[in-house]
């Protein structure tokens, strides 16, 4: 009897300690453009996003900028990367969501942005020179949930009102076999920034799908 309470502790410990080894933990991730004003707690990133900030690079409005706050990790392979997004959009143009970077000319990023007093669900996509997709909302939502899938050379781009139902807003070219860095991003290119929160950040691992189809193919 000893012995089977002794290896049943054991046995807790260890899924115990997967589970830690396996959450995610925004403590640990790095800034590229940090903010004066942030906090991360209970797995809570809170920001008051750096005015006069943006990504972009070129195209229609002939100005290359970098500089918005993006909380990231780097990552290879495929992977699902969810977030919800809250924020108090103040002035055209203020923005927050998820980020996927290879480096300055090859990035995405996905969330809300903030035209005429509408919310509106937005996706540029940079390959040397950015794009705009835009989806304007009927309602505001107080906040919204985004998900992004990497998948070979491919990148899908969803968003939700509950967590539940997932709204695909695009398909997107994006190179596969290099680190991607992964995280949250936010931006306010007209305004004097406003406050910015993202909860329950989570990414996971997917098999490569290149690799599986060959396995399936050589048993």
């Amino acid at each position: 009897m000893k012995n089977h309470i002794f290896f049943g502790t054991i046995l807790v410990g260890l899924i115990f300690s997967s589970l830690n080894v396996m959450a995610q933990n925004i403590d640990k991730m790095q800034w590229f453009n940090q903010p004066k004003k942030w906090s991360v707690e209970n797995q809570q990133l809170k920001m008051f996003v750096t005015p006069h900030s943006d990504y972009w690079r070129s195209t229609h409005y002939g100005f290359t900028v970098d500089d918005g706050p993006f909380y990231y990790e780097t990552l290879g392979g495929e992977f699902e990367v969810k977030v919800k997004i809250t924020g108090q959009y103040k002035t055209r143009f203020d923005q927050m969501g998820l980020m996927l970077r290879i480096d300055e000319k090859t990035w995405i990023k996905t969330g809300v942005e903030f035209v005429n007093d509408k919310i509106n669900i937005s996706a540029v996509v940079t390959n040397e020179k950015s794009d705009w997709s835009i989806i304007e909302l009927p309602t505001k939502p107080t906040s919204i949930w985004l998900k992004a899938v990497r998948i070979v050379d491919a990148v899908e781009l969803f968003y939700s009102f509950d967590d539940k139902r997932y709204i695909m807003m695009r398909l997107a070219y994006f190179p596969d076999n290099k680190p991607v860095m992964v995280g949250m991003t936010a931006a306010s290119p007209d305004g004097e920034g406003f406050d910015a929160v993202f909860e329950n950040f989570d990414i996971v691992h997917l098999p490569d799908s290149r690799r599986l189809k060959w396995l399936k193919n050589n048993k």
